[in-house]
Order: C-alpha cells, then structure tokens, then sequence
C-alpha cells in the first residue's frame, strides 16, 4: 500500500519513524519510508489547519490508498484518561460561520457554499481501528483556555476532543476521494492553562505505539 501519514510536527512521529528504522529523519516536509510492503510519506504540516490543508492538499493525490493525521489533542471529557488514543470520525470547524447574539451559525445554517462538520463515511481501514474509541471533535485556531468559552463550545457542539488541524485534514482528503483517519492521543484536558496537568510523551509513545500496529497489520 502506499500510504501518507499527516502530522503538525516531526516531534509526534519520532517514535514511529525509529521503529520503522529512520533513525535520523531528512530536514524536509516530506518524509518518504519503505516499510514492510507499504511505501510510506510522512507529511510534517506545521501546526493549524491552514497550513495543514495547504500541505495536506498539495501532497494528497490518488496515487495514495490511505491517509492518516495523527497528533495529539485535548480532551473535553474527562471519562478518557490521559494518553488514552481516539479515532476521531466527527469533526467540525467550530469557529467559522457567523454569530448571532451567543449562537453561532454555520455555513450550512447560512446556507452558504462550505462545510462547518466533516463525518468521516470511508470505511474502516483495519479492524484495529474500529476497537479505538470513536469520537466528536472540533479544529480550532485557538486552543480552549477560558471556562467560558469552554462551556459555550461544548454546548454547541458537545466534542470530545480539540485539535488545530483534524478537520482541515479530512476535508483535504474528502476532496481527493481518499479513505483516510483521524487518530489521536489525549495529552491533556480541555480547561484553562494547566501545563502541570499535560502528559505530552505519555500520549506520544501510545499514539505512535498504537500507530505502528495498525501500519505492522494492514
């Protein structure tokens, strides 16, 4: 299979890239790797979603029969334990569209060209994925810091996780007609700004652990 797997740093697949044998990976955006039968191009996007779809979009053709973004997220729900590795299927672009007093409107709701929510209808990959947690997140310019606007967000949209680049990617692939997910490790919870609270190589080594099996068995 030839495969591309989308992440926002280099620092979130180091992990995976040495498991595959790249133990000192090119300075480039792209990083290209042969693994078992599977031709591999790793994309590092840079963080947020408008540098994600550009790279994403530039890369992306149907010469791929899968894609992955993988990252780290935040979590609204605190059920989930730190690290714990979600398939995010639902995601929404919580931020665009138009307010109306404390309601935010969609463009679907505006009734204007574009897509606010992106549902993931591809098909499962590999049976390893449909054992992960499926869930509801939002893609943001902004990471939660604020009870406020935390409770809004939530209750517009009751998401699971956060990310700054998940939705932009499926929409990417949803262009491109290409089977794809979303798969993510919980580094922190969504609340105001406690870095004391974040486990980041906790979710990093289950991510790229969880990562490396999927790949090792399709």
């Amino acid at each position: 299979m030839k495969l591309l797997i989308v992440a926002a740093t280099k620092f979130e697949i180091v992990p995976l890239l040495e498991r595959m044998g790249v133990n000192k990976p090119s300075e480039g955006r792209v990083i290209s790797v042969d693994f078992k039968e599977h031709e591999i191009d790793f994309l590092i996007t840079g963080v947020g979603m408008v540098a994600t779809a550009y790279y994403t979009g530039k890369v992306l053709d149907e010469t791929f029969d899968a894609a992955f973004n993988i990252g780290i997220c935040g979590s609204f729900n605190r059920n989930f334990e730190i690290g714990t590795v979600v398939n995010v299927y639902d995601d929404y672009f919580s931020e665009l569209g138009a307010e109306d007093d404390e309601v935010l409107l969609s463009l679907e709701a505006l009734n204007l060209n574009g897509v606010s929510r992106i549902e993931n209808k591809s098909g499962a990959l590999h049976p390893l994925i449909e054992l992960l947690p499926k869930v509801t997140g939002i893609t943001v310019n902004t990471i939660h810091g604020n009870e406020d606007s935390i409770r809004k967000v939530y209750n517009q949209f009751h998401p699971y996780t956060e990310s700054m680049e998940g939705a932009a990617f499926m929409f990417a692939c949803e262009q491109e007609n290409i089977p794809y997910v979303q798969i993510r490790a919980i580094s922190n919870y969504v609340e105001k700004r406690n870095r004391e609270s974040w486990n980041i190589p906790l979710a990093i080594v289950n991510l790229n652990k969880e990562i490396f099996e999927i790949i090792n068995h399709l």
